[in-house]
């Protein structure tokens, strides 16, 4: 089996939401007969091989070198999210310098002289941060291709936003992408917090804008993503960067997978939240979740606690340290909640659970107890959402999560925006009506969201089919994607 199919290069940026999409896709890569080199920085390779769940033989993790000392870092400063944000914004600054590295590691695998397999590489699938990787890849005649574990509208906004800066162009807080006007109106407010600042001279703008226009320099774009509810977005790439753009999703991790995956231990192991979720009614369970990387300011959580005590639902809490406190530090949560909230929860496990830092979600919202998910709209968890028919509450923070609240909200209808950001102050009793709108059982909205979920859950379904007589819009762009592979190698050779 080995090298039956050929030898393919996975390089993801460090940090949770884009490692994981990759080991994701290098899975489903993996299945059909590749092998897999699985490319990131010592630390995180680390993690990675010291999962405790059987690795796959079919890939293989290999360390690029990468001190992060010199670069003024802290020596564990190897994944964005044990960092604050500006060493997180310093570590996406300096990953140009892994291009050295990243030469020679490709020289040797193209020699084999090093990894296990031994078949030079046919392609790199690299991270959208790091667009120089397709000059250094085609150096060697070897197919290049971004990766975007984001949406195609969110990050056709993303990309749009940090070229254009079109909110330095007006006075007014409303306005429109210049290069996607089909997008809509965006307000000031929807921008996060890097990008409400950029003037082109900072720091992240001068990477923007040296990073993304070497996005037409690759052979094809990947998107997690499906074609049939992203038309627009996908479109934007296509006629911005000129090359081949393939929707593949939903590229989600299997229930075994997810132990592969440098996390640190669950705040609630799976039986025990399983056994809780047992006992709930159909859809009558709120999972609160922003993440990997975001959490809320310490007044927004008091709120966010005070609307649970005042609104009839179950729900379970995933909990991190508040802003500006360390997200590594022993955290009681009791001090930044009601005075009584824990032991309320505690004492009335029929409504609430409290889970510090990670929970099995993958299973939470694949529970048929679980009816909406409050989230920060980070890609991998709204795919992981829609997949299993829960409507979103959007609470975005980051990156391309404003433009994501936006396109489910207004595009699709599978989501209620509740609030934006962490630097304003927010009502319990906004909460509340937010919450009760998507799901009380008697409200209209409600039962919208939920009929166009199970609408889009088909769809994302339909997309993923691969059967001998019908072959869904992914699975025939994955199809459509090796093909341009062999041809381009083909072409090289």
């Amino acid at each position: 089996m080995e090298g039956k199919r050929g030898h393919i290069v996975l390089f993801p940026f460090m940090a949770q939401g884009h490692i994981i999409p990759f080991l994701a896709l290098a899975s489903k890569i993996a299945e059909k007969g590749y092998q897999i080199t699985f490319i990131n920085t010592p630390l995180n390779i680390k993690k990675l091989k010291s999962s405790s769940h059987p690795q796959n033989p079919s890939i293989h993790f290999l360390e690029i070198p990468f001190d992060s000392t010199e670069h003024g870092l802290p020596s564990d400063a190897e994944v964005t999210d044990s960092l604050p944000y500006s060493l997180a914004l310093k570590l996406l600054e300096v990953s140009p310098s892994l291009e050295p590295n990243f030469r020679k590691i490709l020289s040797d695998l193209v020699d084999v002289k090093i990894g296990f397999f031994k078949k030079p590489p046919i392609c790199v699938v690299a991270d959208f941060f790091f667009g120089w990787s397709a000059e250094v890849t085609h150096e060697f005649g070897i197919f290049h291709t971004i990766f975007c574990g984001a949406g195609g509208f969110g990050l056709a906004c993303y990309y749009s936003m940090w070229l254009n800066l079109p909110h330095r162009h007006t006075d007014k807080p409303e306005f429109i992408l210049p290069d996607f006007q089909e997008a809509g109106k965006f307000h000031v407010t929807q921008l996060s917090p890097s990008l409400a600042i950029a003037d082109g001279n900072d720091l992240y703008s001068v990477f923007q804008q040296k990073n993304l226009p070497t996005w037409g320099n690759s052979d094809g774009v990947l998107f997690n993503t499906i074609e049939e509810f992203e038309k627009n977005g996908l479109m934007y790439f296509r006629r911005k960067l000129g090359i081949p753009i393939w929707a593949i999703g939903p590229i989600l991790f299997q229930e075994n997978d997810r132990g592969s995956t440098p996390r640190k231990e669950p705040g609630i192991h799976l039986d025990k939240c399983k056994e809780w979720l047992d006992k709930k009614e159909k859809r009558s369970v709120l999972y609160i979740c922003f993440g990997s990387q975001n959490t809320i300011s310490a007044s927004q959580m008091m709120q966010l606690a005070k609307a649970l005590n005042g609104v009839e639902v179950n729900f379970i809490w995933v909990i991190r340290p508040p802003l500006g406190f360390d997200v590594n530090a022993d955290f009681k949560p009791e001090e930044w909640l009601p005075e009584g909230f824990i032991q309320r929860t505690q004492e009335n496990e029929k409504r609430g659970l409290i889970v510090l830092n990670w929970a099995p979600q993958v299973e939470i919202l694949a529970h048929e107890s679980t009816g909406a998910f409050l989230s920060n709209c980070g890609w991998n968890s709204v795919l992981e959402s829609l997949i299993n028919g829960v409507p979103l509450i959007g609470w975005p923070m980051a990156a391309d999560q404003f433009f994501n609240a936006k396109f489910l909200e207004e595009e699709i209808g599978v989501c209620v925006e509740m609030a934006r950001g962490t630097t304003f102050d927010v009502s319990y009793w906004d909460i509340i009506q937010k919450i009760e709108l998507v799901m009380g059982t008697e409200s209209e909205k409600g039962k919208r969201l939920r009929g166009k979920c199970c609408e889009v859950k088909e769809m994302i379904e339909d997309a993923a089919r691969d059967e001998d007589d019908y072959k869904g819009s992914s699975v025939k762009a994955m199809d459509e994607f090796f093909n341009f592979v062999m041809q381009g190698r083909i072409e090289i050779g």
